[in-house]
């Protein structure tokens, strides 16, 4: 009853703490034009000003839209031939327009945007059922932590970055608040959570200075990420795209790195409990064949999830026969290169790091 009453007043404590970062201000817009976004039900299409180039389409298309008071108004959408940008509505759809204050029945609205957060809530409302009927009360914690490391890359990394923080500096915070938050709630105040704590922070720290490191012997800037030059050309000149690209490394790599530092850690855990005769030295042994037989998979599946995301990179070079040797030296794979090692560097350093503290934690009497 005690480590349930311990668990549930965790969970207290990081709703209180997600309430508090809701309130806090996001960061601070350059420019307010008084207009604001809603849902608008497209009626009719006009798509006489479009015209077809190639593959792409390029023009106006004209709508009438209603929105959800019910007024009526002709809508715009801009078709720029961006495949990654544009979009095409059709009757029935539901469009996200812009609506200027003080709008009069004969102004013609943009439409941004199709509306998907109604699809969207239904598909986080299920698994956020499945999480909670499968894990009970793992599965709530889960839920909890998701938010809240949604909440501190909003409100706490993105800010800060913006106002001219170090991007890295700033990303391993973040990372290592968040690593603390999720252990303590998954295993409570005890000797696993602080096993899995110290040799996740260790295993993110190698991943950092990793990436300053050969990110800099291989000269790759952040400029490959999407939206860099926007962003700097938006008031923002004074980033380091590149610190930026490292601060996204760190936290794209943490979430694997604290998988693997839990699973070690439960292991020995386990081991221990059957065995409570067992010193460091066969504890140790323990951790460390745990992690060889789960590394070579983590690896894998972290070289799964970040080339998952330039597919089409590498069939396009592929499609136009160029040399490895070619596409290798390139900006764009060089990036993802570094990515992928950096983050699986730390992901095998995570494993001999947990595995020794776990001994030495778990070898301890108190």
């Amino acid at each position: 009853m005690r480590v349930t009453g311990e668990r549930w007043g965790v969970v207290l404590v990081l709703a209180v703490f997600s309430a508090c970062l809701c309130c806090l201000p996001t960061v601070k817009t350059l420019t307010s034009d008084g207009r604001q976004a809603q849902r608008a039900e497209v009626l009719s299409v006009d798509d006489s000003g479009v015209a077809l180039h190639g593959l792409i389409e390029f023009g106006t298309q004209r709508l009438r839209v209603r929105l959800a008071d019910g007024r009526e108004f002709s809508a715009e959408n801009e078709l720029r031939a961006q495949m990654d940008l544009d979009k095409k509505f059709a009757v029935g759809d539901t469009a996200l327009v812009i609506v200027p204050e003080g709008v009069a029945a004969d102004d013609v609205l943009v439409a941004r945007d199709h509306w998907r957060l109604g699809w969207g809530s239904v598909l986080f409302a299920g698994f956020a059922v499945l999480l909670v009927a499968f894990g009970g009360l793992t599965g709530l914690k889960a839920l909890f932590s998701f938010a809240f490391s949604c909440l501190a890359v909003w409100k706490i990394l993105i800010p800060l970055t913006l106002r001219g923080g170090s991007a890295s500096g700033i990303a391993f915070m973040t990372v290592a608040v968040l690593t603390v938050v999720i252990m303590v709630l998954v295993a409570g105040w005890t000797k696993k959570c602080l096993a899995a704590t110290l040799g996740s922070l260790l295993g993110v720290v190698s991943s950092l200075a990793l990436a300053h490191v050969f990110g800099r012997l291989m000269h790759v800037n952040g400029a490959t990420m999407p939206f860099a030059q926007t962003l700097l050309y938006s008031g923002y000149s004074f980033l380091d795209l590149q610190d930026v690209f490292f601060g996204a490394i760190v936290l794209a790599s943490s979430g694997a790195v604290m998988d693997l530092a839990m699973d070690i850690a439960a292991g020995v855990a386990e081991v221990k409990f059957h065995n409570p005769t067992l010193g460091f030295r066969p504890l140790l042994g323990s951790g460390l064949r745990m992690g060889r037989a789960v590394v070579g998979t983590m690896t894998t599946t972290l070289l799964l999830a970040y080339s998952g995301g330039y597919l089409t990179l590498l069939m396009a070079f592929a499609a136009q026969g160029t040399h490895p040797l070619d596409f290798l030296n390139s900006t764009l794979v060089s990036a993802e290169l570094v990515k992928t090692l950096v983050g699986s560097f730390g992901l095998v350093l995570v494993a001999p790091f947990t595995a020794t503290f776990s001994a030495v934690v778990f070898s301890r009497r108190h």
